[in-house]
């Protein structure tokens, strides 16, 4: 449920609606907006009399929400969400199209670096690169782990770039919150509750890749996992799901940009790399992905994709990425974002 408050609601009644809704053994989240301040309400097993929270001083009227998805949906919060990473110079969720870019595993700190300052120079936004790894094979690179982190820490002071690599488990979030802006969840953990519950309180930004076969209210109801623990800073990010297709990794579904604006808030990236797995097939999509009108696309970008440890045939080099960019650039008057 819902409940809207009056214009400029006095902080005593609003204090009073929150004591009501925890008093009742739910959760309260009061959600500020342009026009007026409302209050979500989770945990709650069933459907909840408006009557309860209307005879309130200071409440508007309450709104029943049936969607399960409550935080992430539309009809808590009109507005988009624009989430501000680092510093807050690059904003994801604003009418910028944000570019993550960089190698899909940190090799070595030479390597990170070389490759930080070519996406830099080229326009990236944010660094990307994985210090832990999730492969199908056991016996594939894992990752340095947490060298790994401290060597894009160095390759952060160096460009100035954020950092989004990926956290994989419960115990891993608070090392890797020393050293990343924002936590990536990989598409294996889209439903690993735990860890989403434990990233949801880190306050940290983060970005929920959609599982290989997962279904856009699941990805969305992973979202609420995140959202209902006191992270309201979670972007999502489409690589891509699995189909009858042997052309291509996977499916790109570029139809979840649209179905997702219209369901949710969120802000949406799509991951190209991921999306199809084969070089030639990255900028044509990632260029849809912008027309499409994603917030932001995030790619792989070697400099000797034949000697990189994991997943070099999808991996731009520095200067199919600086091309991109420009064209992505070009595309921006057109389709109203800037870069």
């Amino acid at each position: 449920m819902l409940i809207v408050m009056d214009a400029q609601p006095r902080d005593e009644d609003l204090k009073g609606v929150v004591s009501r809704i925890e008093s009742l053994g739910f959760k309260a989240h009061v959600l500020p907006g342009s026009l007026n301040t409302a209050v979500g309400i989770t945990g709650n097993p069933g459907p909840l009399d408006p009557g309860i929270f209307e005879i309130l001083p200071g409440v508007h009227h309450a709104i029943p929400v049936s969607e399960p998805y409550k935080l992430a949906g539309r009809k808590w919060r009109t507005a988009d969400t624009s989430i501000p990473i680092g510093d807050g110079k690059v904003v994801v969720g604003s009418n910028t199209l944000v570019v993550m870019a960089g190698p899909c595993a940190v090799e070595s700190e030479e390597q990170t670096v070389r490759i930080a300052r070519a996406v830099k120079a080229a326009g990236a936004h944010v660094l990307r690169g994985g210090a832990f790894k999730h492969r199908t094979s056991p016996y594939a690179f894992q990752g340095l782990g947490e060298a790994g982190l401290k060597i894009l820490g160095a390759a952060r002071a160096e460009t100035g770039l954020p950092v989004i690599t990926e956290v994989m488990g419960p115990g891993d979030v608070d090392t890797v919150c020393r050293y990343a802006d924002i936590l990536q969840v990989g598409a294996r953990n889209m439903q690993n509750f735990g860890l989403l519950r434990e990233i949801g309180r880190a306050k940290k930004p983060v970005m929920l890749k959609r599982g290989l076969s997962a279904t856009i209210d699941e990805w969305l109801m992973s979202a609420e996992y995140i959202l209902a623990e006191g992270n309201a800073a979670v972007m999502l990010c489409e690589r891509g799901i699995r189909t009858f297709s042997n052309h291509t990794r996977n499916t790109l579904d570029l139809n979840a940009v649209p179905v997702v604006q219209k369901l949710s808030h969120l802000p949406i990236l799509v991951d190209p790399s991921h999306g199809t797995g084969l070089r030639d097939k990255v900028v044509p999509l990632a260029r849809a992905a912008a027309a499409v009108g994603a917030d932001g696309i995030i790619v792989e970008v070697h400099d000797r994709p034949n000697e990189a440890l994991c997943d070099g045939p999808q991996a731009l080099s520095p200067e199919m990425f600086a091309d991109l960019v420009k064209q992505l650039k070009a595309m921006g008057p057109i389709l109203g974002y800037v870069m």
